[in-house]
C-alpha cells in the first residue's frame, strides 16, 4: 500500500492542545467565591479582558476606544461645509465676471452688472438664477462649471460613497455612466421587490459598475445596506442644519441632480432603501463640533460612520437583556477600531466558548452554572495559592501512588519525585548511578529513590464552616469558601483514602457538596448553630469507625443557636444556658470519640474566646487566630500536621 501525507484539513488539529482557559476560569471562580453569580462573573471578566503575557483587551477598553474615535469625528469639522464651500466659489466666479464687464464701456456691460447685483442673497436662488446666464468672462465661467461639478459629484457622493472621486474630471461620459447605474440600481430593487431577483443579476450589475462601489458588496442585500445607512446619515444631517441652511441646501442639491437629469432616479431609490430599512434612524439629529466645513459627502460619511459607532456601543455595552458576544458586528468592530480589534474580539468569543465546550460552565435554561470539573479546577488553584504562601514545612505534592507517610518500611524503593519526604534509600540510589556509567559516577535526579513505607489508616475529616451573616460582613466569607475547597481538593487528590465532609452552619447546619460550597450564597439569617453541625459531624465519624478522627471549626462568633427535639433550630442573643449546654455536649461526645476539635477563630469577642478557650479546656483542641486572608494556610497546615 502506498501512504501519501499532507496537512489535515478535516477541521481543527485533533492533536492540539485545548486551548487554555485556565486563567479564565480562576477569574470567574474568585468572583463566583466571593459571592457572585457566574453569568455576572463571565460578564465582568469579558469586560475586563484577560491580564498576563497574552492578555486580550475587554470590552470595556474596546468601549473607550469607541467613544474616543466618535468624539474625533463630532470634532472632525462643521455639517454645513459645503454650502460655505459654494457660497466662495459662486463670490468668485461673480467677482471674475465684474472684472471682466468693469472696463467695458458699453450697455450691454452695464445690464450683465445690474443682473448681477440683484441676484437673490441665499445661494441656491443665486445659482439657480445664473444657471442659463451667458458669462462675459472665461475664468469666471470656469469657477461656475466647478462649482457645479463639485455639487454634483458632492450630492452624489452623499448617496454612494466614493462616486465624488470618479466624477472629479468633469467627464460627461462618465455623468452619463453614473445615470445609467442608478437606473439599473432602481430597476434591480424593483425586481427584487416582486421576487424576480437573482444573484447572477447582481453579478452583472458588479460587474460593469463595480468600481463605482469601493466598499465591494458581494449581495444587493449588502449593496442596500451601505446606501441604506448612508441615506438615513444624509437624512439625519439635513435634519442637524438651521430650518433656513436646510431650505437652502435642498435646493442646491435638487438644483444639482436635476442639472445631472438624475432627480428622479435618486427620488426612487431614496423611497425603496426607505421602505427597506425602516429599522434605521431617519429622522433624528446629530451634532458636530469642528472648526472646519466638511464637504456633504465627507459630512454625510461621518454621520453614518457616528451611527455605526452608537451601534457598536450599544452592542459593546452587554447591558440589555440576552446579550451576548455574537451581537457584536466583526466588520464594524474592523471598520471602527482595527484589525488588533478584532482579534481583541474574537478572543473574548473564544474564551466564552471554549469555558462551555471543555465542560467549566453548564447553560441550563439559560442560566451558567460551574461544573463539578470547573469547582475542582476552583479547588485546585486554592491550593496551590496555599501552598505557595505557606513557609517551610511540606509543600504538599502527596501522590497517592506514594506508599504513605508513615509506617513501618516495606522493604522496597521506588523512583524519588519531587515533593517526596521518605528516607533516601542511598544504596539504591548509588547503584543505579554506578549502573548508568560505572567509569564516571555521578549523582542524577533519576538516580534517587525512596524508601516506601505502609499505607496509614484514613481519617475522617469533617470541617466545619461558619456561613453566618456576620462572615459576610467581616469579609471572611469567600477566604472560607476558598478554604474549603483547598482542603477538599487536597484531601480528594493527595490522600483518596481519606474521607471528608464539609458542614455548613448558619441558624441550622446541612452538608455541603464542592460544588453547592461554590457558588453558594449568604443569606440575612440570624444564627451560629455549631451544635447541629457537630451532630452531623459525628454521624460522619460514626460511619467510619477505624478512621482517624479530624474535625476542624472555621467560625467568628460563639453558638446562639441550636436545634430542638422537634427538628427545628431555635435562635437567640445572648445565647441561653440550654444553647450552650447542649452545644457543649457534643463537644464531650467528640472527645469520647477521640476527636480533636481545633478551632480557627476569625474574630476576638470577649463571649468568643471565652467560648473557645471552655472547648479547649474539655476537649484537649488547639485555637488558632489567622491573620485576615490567611485562614486557607491555617486549615490546610493543621491538617497535614495531624496527618504527618
Amino acid at each position: 500500500m502506498k501512504y501519501r501525507y499532507g496537512p489535515y484539513r478535516e477541521g481543527p488539529d485533533p492533536l492540539a492542545p485545548p486551548y487554555d482557559v485556565r486563567e479564565a476560569l480562576d477569574a470567574v471562580g474568585e468572583e463566583v467565591l466571593n459571592g457572585g453569580r457566574v453569568g455576572d462573573a463571565l460578564r465582568d471578566l469579558l469586560r475586563r479582558g484577560l491580564d498576563g503575557e497574552n492578555g486580550r483587551r475587554g470590552l470595556d477598553d474596546l468601549l473607550r476606544q469607541v467613544r474616543e474615535r466618535r468624539r474625533e469625528l463630532r470634532e472632525r469639522g462643521r455639517m454645513d461645509g459645503l454650502l460655505e464651500q459654494v457660497r466662495a466659489l459662486l463670490d468668485t466666479a461673480i467677482g471674475q465676471e465684474r472684472a471682466e464687464l468693469f472696463p467695458d464701456p458699453s450697455d450691454e456691460a452695464r445690464l450683465r452688472e445690474a443682473e448681477l447685483d440683484q441676484l437673490p442673497s441665499d445661494t441656491a436662488s443665486a445659482v439657480r438664477s445664473l444657471r442659463d446666464y451667458q458669462w462675459r468672462s472665461e475664468a469666471a465661467r470656469q469657477t461656475f462649471e466647478q462649482l457645479k461639478n463639485m455639487l454634483r459629484s458632492d450630492v452624489l457622493d452623499a448617496q454612494f460613497e466614493g462616486l465624488k472621486q470618479a466624477l472629479q474630471g468633469g467627464d460627461p461620459a462618465q455623468a452619463e455612466r453614473v445615470k445609467h447605474m442608478m437606473a439599473a440600481l432602481n430597476a434591480m430593487l424593483e425586481a427584487d421587490a416582486r421576487g424576480e431577483h437573482r444573484q447572477e443579476d447582481f453579478d452583472a450589475f458588479m460587474a460593469e459598475y463595480g468600481d463605482l462601489f469601493p466598499d465591494e458588496p458581494r449581495t444587493l442585500e449588502e449593496l442596500v445596506d451601505s446606501l441604506a445607512r448612508r441615506s438615513a446619515a444624509l437624512n439625519r444631517l439635513m435634519n442637524s442644519l438651521s430650518p433656513e441652511q436646510r431650505a437652502e441646501l435642498a435646493e442646491l442639491m435638487a438644483e444639482s441632480l436635476q442639472d445631472a437629469g438624475l432627480e428622479l432616479e435618486m427620488a426612487r431609490l431614496g423611497d425603496a432603501l426607505r421602505q427597506r430599512r425602516p429599522d434605521l434612524d431617519w429622522t433624528g439629529r446629530e451634532s458636530m463640533d469642528g472648526d472646519d466645513p466638511l464637504g456633504l459627502g465627507d459630512a454625510t460619511s461621518a454621520l453614518a460612520d457616528l451611527a455605526d459607532l452608537s451601534e457598536l456601543e450599544s452592542a459593546l455595552r452587554q447591558d440589555y437583556p440576552g446579550a451576548s458576544l455574537t451581537d457584536v458586528d466583526e466588520e464594524a468592530v474592523r471598520r471602527a477600531l482595527g484589525r488588533s480589534a478584532v482579534d481583541d474580539l474574537a478572543e473574548l468569543r473564544r474564551i466564552e466558548a471554549e469555558l462551555e465546550r471543555q465542560g467549566y460552565l453548564n447553560r441550563e435554561g439559560g442560566k451558567l452554572e460551574l461544573t463539578p470539573k470547573a469547582v475542582r479546577r476552583l479547588g485546585q488553584t486554592a491550593l496551590r495559592r496555599v501552598f505557595s504562601r505557606l513557609k517551610g514545612g511540606r509543600n504538599g505534592q502527596h501522590d497517592q501512588r506514594s506508599a504513605g507517610q508513615a509506617g513501618e518500611f516495606t522493604g522496597t524503593s521506588r523512583q524519588w519525585r519531587f515533593g517526596d519526604e521518605q528516607p533516601l534509600d542511598v544504596v539504591r540510589t548509588v547503584s543505579n548511578a554506578l549502573l548508568r556509567d560505572p567509569s564516571d559516577v555521578r549523582l542524577l535526579p533519576e538516580d534517587f529513590e525512596v524508601k516506601e513505607t505502609e499505607r496509614r489508616t484514613g481519617a475522617a475529616v469533617c470541617l466545619l464552616v461558619d456561613l453566618s451573616y456576620s462572615m459576610v460582613m467581616r469579609g471572611a466569607w469567600a477566604d472560607a469558601k476558598q478554604t474549603a475547597l483547598a482542603l477538599h481538593s487536597l484531601v480528594s487528590t493527595q490522600y483518596p483514602q481519606d474521607a471528608i465532609q464539609i458542614i455548613g452552619f448558619s441558624h441550622h447546619a446541612r452538608v455541603l457538596q464542592p460544588e453547592q460550597m461554590a457558588v453558594l450564597d449568604w443569606e440575612m439569617v440570624q444564627g451560629t448553630n455549631l451544635h447541629h453541625a457537630l451532630l452531623l459531624a459525628g454521624r460522619h465519624l460514626d460511619a467510619h469507625p477505624g478512621f482517624e478522627p479530624i474535625v476542624l471549626v472555621v467560625t467568628d462568633g460563639e453558638p446562639t443557636a441550636h436545634l430542638q427535639s422537634n427538628g427545628l433550630p431555635v435562635f437567640d442573643y445572648p445565647p441561653t444556658p440550654e444553647t450552650l449546654v447542649l452545644t457543649f455536649a457534643e463537644i464531650d461526645k467528640m472527645t469520647r470519640r477521640g476527636a480533636t476539635l481545633n478551632v480557627f477563630m476569625l474574630a476576638e469577642d470577649r463571649r468568643l474566646v471565652a467560648f473557645v478557650e471552655e472547648l479547649a479546656r474539655r476537649n484537649g483542641g488547639r485555637v488558632f487566630s489567622p491573620d485576615s486572608g490567611r485562614l486557607g494556610e491555617y486549615v490546610v497546615s493543621d491538617y497535614l500536621r495531624s496527618r504527618g
